[in-house]
């Protein structure tokens, strides 16, 4: 294996194959990754939901492991693509959705990321100045904040254009840094928590409070669903023959761990709703206003250090997947040009969305209805994984980057009308059964009495209609490797080959070139 490159070399690599000789990360560097992007100020706020939605801290705590450990659960399968095809997981998509159908991936990643990395430096952002005011005076205006937010986001677009070793090494630092400056919290507000906060609703049967619940667990699931799309820009790095067993546990446990920083949001809440009960307002709440507000005066600079590790280390796993993904869509761009074209474009998004807009509140809505169509196509490649026993065709999945045609993975035109029609068709349900009371509620969001049955519409009718169209329209049987599918049938129908400049033969009615 050849010797790693330093630190400070700027990462050539794009969706490319990954040469197994430059593929020296192992499981616990994509746990670092994955953990130090969710450990942060932004999954706080996820964690007082329950809270603002008026749940005691136990039955919040409750909906916060419940959505936590669907939402691993649902997540770690997608780790195993990044190893086993050397490419990011929009590309491995081309194998269930077509050659060209894998930009479905590259546009819900593109979409995620500036939504996630845009919360990521406005919470960060505003927690470091209102620490800064407190500790030292610090003026809070427009131009305190513009500055803050210009620093973070410059920061972040920085390490993204070093690249992947770059982003592992701050990740490294930001995991047991910003987990320190947590469990050291705790000691902060110790004598003002009191987990027997009881919140709006005293039982289960109580009216309003199983919207509530699944609406917490759901705001919870939400942010390891955030990531489905990018564990293959980090894991691409993993040997081919790393241990899926392993993999898949890093990937988990990666989230799992995050009950840290949601431990923390859900019980600052709870106290920030007893002792400064404004902050806590469903109409405009204020989580980091509220956490300043309560926090003694020697955890400023603790607030203030996390606010800054959280920015980087959230923003850095954000816009590097979203630089990474755009140069695979527009090709002409090299990796560092696409990272540095979207980075100036989401710097341009956060300042004009907080100033000039005020998007900060929607922004989150938004994010939340992505990861709504995210969550299908999560299931389409898990279950694709499943029925091509874990075989990929690496030449045949990097034909769209290299603007090619034909290949395994072609179909119909370089659509693959099975994939594409479960996911869209799962995708346009699930947001018709969105409830975010104020925000957006879908055509069918109050069916269930309120309760949000976005999520687990989407999953579960992506699983059963993509299932239901493998066997009724077998796919090829090249696509299956040699050892042919498991739980469906293929069909006889030829692929065609991969040509540079000229169409690909017509092979059959339905599977055209």
């Amino acid at each position: 294996m050849s010797d790693s490159p330093a630190l400070t070399e700027v990462e050539q690599y794009g969706v490319e194959r990954i040469p197994d000789s430059d593929r020296s990360a192992k499981p616990l560097d994509l746990f670092r990754v994955a953990f130090g992007g969710a450990n942060t100020f932004a999954t706080c706020v996820l964690g007082a939901f329950p809270i603002l939605f008026g749940l005691s801290f136990w039955q919040g705590l409750s909906a916060t492991v419940l959505g936590l450990v669907a939402g691993a659960l649902i997540l770690a399968p997608l780790a195993v693509f990044g190893p086993r095809n050397g490419t990011n997981n929009a590309v491995s998509s081309s194998a269930h959705l077509g050659v060209h159908g894998r930009i479905v991936g590259s546009f819900l990643s593109l979409l995620t990321a500036v939504a996630f990395f845009s919360i990521s430096v406005w919470s960060s952002g505003d927690a470091l100045v209102g620490g800064a005011h407190r500790l030292m005076g610090v003026p809070q205006n427009d131009g305190v904040f513009a500055l803050a937010y210009g620093v973070f986001a410059l920061l972040v677009l920085t390490v993204c254009v070093y690249g992947f070793r770059f982003m592992l090494f701050v990740n490294k630092i930001a995991v047991v840094a910003a987990s320190t400056l947590f469990v050291l919290g705790f000691f902060a507000f110790a004598g003002d928590f009191d987990p027997g906060y009881q919140g709006s609703f005293s039982s289960a049967s109580s009216a309003g409070f199983w919207p509530a619940f699944i609406g917490s667990a759901l705001i919870v699931l939400s942010n390891p669903v955030s990531f489905g799309a990018f564990l293959g820009d980090w894991a691409r790095y993993i040997p081919a023959q790393a241990s899926n067993r392993r993999v898949v546990t890093a990937a988990f446990a990666s989230q799992i761990a995050t009950i840290l920083p949601f431990f923390f949001g859900l019980a600052t809440a709870s106290i920030i709703a007893e002792k400064a009960a404004k902050y806590m307002d469903p109409s405009a709440s204020n989580y980091v206003g509220g956490l300043l507000a309560i926090a003694p005066g020697w955890y400023f600079l603790p607030v203030c250090l996390l606010a800054l590790i959280g920015g980087m280390s959230t923003g850095t796993t954000s816009l590097y997947g979203t630089g990474l993904d755009f140069s695979s869509v527009f090709t002409r761009f090299s990796r560092v040009q696409a990272t540095l074209f979207v980075g100036v474009l989401s710097i341009g998004f956060i300042f004009v969305g907080r100033f000039a807009a005020n998007l900060s509140q929607s922004i989150s809505t938004f994010a939340t209805l992505i990861i709504t169509c995210t969550a299908p196509w999560m299931v389409i490649m898990m279950l694709g994984w499943l029925t091509r026993r874990g075989w990929y065709d690496p030449d045949s999945l990097q034909v769209f980057n290299r603007r090619q045609k034909g290949g395994r993975y072609w179909f119909t035109h370089g659509w693959n009308w099975r994939g594409m029609g479960a996911w869209l068709t799962s995708a346009v349900l699930a947001l018709m059964f969105v409830n975010l009371p104020g925000q957006f509620v879908g055509p069918l969001g109050d069916l269930a009495g309120g309760v949000d049955l976005s999520l687990l519409v989407g999953l579960g009718v992506a699983a059963l209609l993509y299932l239901a169209l493998l066997s009724l329209f077998p796919e090829p049987r090249e696509v299956y490797g040699p050892q042919g599918p498991r739980l469906v049938r293929a069909s006889n129908t030829p692929v065609p080959p991969i040509t540079d400049d000229v169409p690909a033969p017509v092979a059959a009615a339905g599977e055209r070139a």
